[in-house]
């Protein structure tokens, strides 16, 4: 029998900056237990109640890590398909074989046949970030990483420039919320506990989605706008606005640019003209300019939901810029948020050899993987990392098929026998955020974070970064910071002058752990203007809305949205055989009652668009709209009744800035198919 003190002896406590795509970059805590055979693993994984953030709690998604840390499916070993099965080799024959690849494609083809595809699977600066540094080194064609935020970013830049958002802390101070495309208690769950404490102090909490969600469910007002017309619901409250008197006329004069062309296109939105654009009544719309007009300060939470749409971009921009004809930007608890990490100003002139981007370097859009798989785009090796292509990039289909291209290698490092891994000739075994070093920003916060390797790796397991650095020696590279430790990009990111980041020294950060940025408590990010080419918020160039070039139709009469689902994000998130029972066992579609017709509650659908068609089990439910079909979460295809993922379905449309998905933006109709029908398509 163990003793007490024994017992504790094999177990720890660490505490480490968690790494997923998340704006809320938690500080965990991580309990690791050594077993009888010597191993330690994580066995447990809850939230640092020292962190003022993260206080004490981990979401639904990342209490459940240490199941996939310790996955009895974890690749371990490098592999090779060999005779049409993965079966393991020694690193020394994976990197030889990979760079013996490398070298007769380059001296045939030169870089522009070899592709890196990745995206957020981990936000650390070495592991996620600094790897590109290998193919700028090469000269391979840049990653133009826009699945996700590219269109709010870019929209956001238009208008005010830098990134900076209303600080969480500041979130109580608040009288009204307003929730705008975004689900946050699935998506940034630690803003709730500033949330309701704003609501203790008298605050109102409007929630604005076109389906009722938990968010919906926690606010005060649930608002179920038609998907694709926030800038017409922007404009009409802002034509309310300004009619009403309620602009803070001294902001707008000496902090603003362009709002008499703003005003002139708000005129045009009447009460009426929006209620018959977004589905909402004229009293709804009045009340809800009321409340942002007068109610305040307002806190606008925007979320990256609203902008994938065509018209995406512009929708964001409408919105963002409420808080510009209020004045809120004055006041502490207003104003709005969509992204905190422009206030982390790191030296990046190095961060994965920028310095090596040529201007004349050929770009691929992410979204538009299925056409550079094309034969024609003339991709013979293949890098993917940190993402899950085979389901999170549109049109899947296609973009399995480009995968199973003869003659083209796919490289993939991972920490899960994915979709895209199991289509791979070699895959690379990775290690997870506990088994290597990186260093941490936040897109919903303001602290920055180091975590050390506190695990040893498994098996044959290796950091991304290691095996980038193994091929570079084998084709003779020789740029200094493609061989960087985390030491030294640590060094490299914080040689900055920024006041924000006095103090912030790497021995302090690693002593730490994690350390705030040097912002004082009475910092209003755009209270005088921004950082944009004229130092003013920027109404022009003016948002106008749009209505979709693929309207509904009786062919395709239904619009079919994407969100993440409560438990997992992403694609990251899922893994075979540890999905959380909360969630089901498989994904659905939810569908109103008056667009069920023929299909069944618990049965299942067929669902069909211009591009593809997948089948997903029915839940019929008054949660979503009418003319409105969800399905949420990057579910693996392998957990859906026929094997595909949701993107089978959606197209490679761009958005109207930044070139950004349009996950939500498909058309489709739905037919009902029986289980046995599903099993035979298999």
């Amino acid at each position: 029998m163990t003793t007490s003190s024994s017992a504790a002896a094999l177990s720890r406590q660490v505490l480490l900056t968690c790494p997923l795509d998340c704006p809320d970059a938690c500080r965990l805590k991580v309990t690791i237990e050594r077993g009888p055979d010597g191993i330690e693993k994580a066995t447990k994984v809850t939230g640092d109640p020292d962190h003022p953030i993260t206080r004490g709690f981990a979401c639904a998604k990342t209490v459940h890590y240490p199941a996939r840390q310790n996955h009895p499916e974890r690749p371990l070993y490098p592999m090779k398909r060999i005779g049409g099965e993965l079966v393991r080799i020694s690193w020394e024959q994976a990197l030889d074989e990979i760079a013996a690849h490398l070298r007769e494609v380059l001296a045939r083809r030169g870089p522009d046949a070899v592709l890196r595809y990745h995206y957020a699977g981990t936000m650390g600066l070495m592991e996620g970030h600094h790897v590109h540094s290998f193919f700028r080194a090469l000269g391979a064609p840049e990653l133009d990483e826009t699945i996700c935020s590219s269109a709010g970013t870019e929209a956001w830049r238009l208008g005010y420039g830098t990134r900076y958002a209303v600080p969480l802390e500041d979130v109580p101070h608040a009288k009204t919320i307003v929730l705008w495309g975004i689900n946050s208690l699935s998506t940034h769950s630690h803003l709730t506990p500033f949330m309701t404490q704003a609501r203790k102090n008298g605050a109102q909490i409007i929630h604005i989605d076109p389906y009722l969600n938990k968010t919906g469910r926690y606010a005060d007002v649930h608002l179920k706008v038609r998907p694709g017309s926030d800038t017409a619901l922007a404009l009409g409250v802002a034509r309310e606005i300004i009619e009403q008197g309620w602009t803070d006329e001294s902001y707008l004069r000496d902090a603003a640019q362009g709002f008499e062309e703003f005003r002139a296109e708000a005129e045009q939105w009447t009460l009426e003209r929006t209620a018959e654009t977004t589905g909402l009544s004229t009293s709804q719309i009045a009340d809800l300019a009321r409340a942002i007009g007068q109610s305040g300060p307002t806190y606008i939470r925007v979320g990256y939901g609203m902008t994938r749409h065509e018209g995406g971009g512009t929708a964001l921009r409408a919105v963002t810029l409420l808080p510009a004809l209020t004045g809120d930007w004055r006041r502490r608890g207003g104003g709005c948020a969509l992204s905190a990490s422009g206030a982390f100003h790191l030296n990046r002139s190095q961060l994965g050899a920028a310095h090596l981007i040529k201007p004349e370097v050929r770009h691929v859009n992410m979204n538009e993987l299925a056409d550079a798989l094309e034969p024609a785009g003339g991709v013979e090796a293949a890098f993917i990392y940190n993402c899950n292509p085979a389901v999170v990039a549109p049109d899947s289909g296609r973009v399995i098929a480009g995968l199973q291209r003869p003659h083209l290698k796919v490289i993939v490092l991972e920490q899960a026998m994915t979709e895209t891994a199991q289509l791979a000739d070699y895959v690379l075994p990775a290690t997870t955020f506990m088994e290597h070093p990186d260093i941490y920003t936040s897109y919903g916060h303001t602290w920055l974070g180091y975590n050390p390797a506190e695990l040893a790796a498994p098996g044959e397991a290796r950091p991304n970064s290691w095996v980038f650095q193994e091929l570079g020696k084998r084709l003779g590279l020789t740029e200094p910071s493609l061989f960087w430790t985390v030491d030294d990009l640590l060094d490299e990111v914080l040689s900055t002058d920024h006041p924000f980041l006095n103090g912030v020294t790497p021995e302090a950060l690693k002593v730490a752990g994690t350390l705030p940025l040097n912002i004082t408590e009475d910092w209003l990010p755009y209270g005088h203007g921004a950082p944009t080419p004229s130092g003013k918020v920027m109404f022009t160039p003016v948002p106008s809305y749009r209505p979709s070039t693929a309207p509904l139709s009786d062919e395709y009469p239904l619009r079919l949205l994407t969100p993440p689902a409560h438990h997992f994000l992403n694609s990251t998130y899922g893994m075979l055989g540890n999905l959380t029972k909360a969630e089901g066992t498989e994904p659905h579609i939810f569908v109103h009652p008056t667009d069920a017709g023929q299909l069944m509650h618990g049965g299942l659908a067929r669902i069909i668009s211009e591009t593809g068609e997948t089948v997903r089990r029915v839940r019929v439910t008054d949660e979503t709209q009418a003319g409105v079909a969800v399905v949420e979460g990057s579910w693996w295809g392998l957990s859906a009744p026929d094997g595909q993922s949701i993107n089978a379905v959606t197209a490679q449309t761009l958005t109207d800035l930044g070139g950004g998905s349009t996950f939500h933006g498909t058309r489709v109709r739905l037919e009902a198919v029986s289980d046995k029908s599903a099993a035979q398509a298999l």
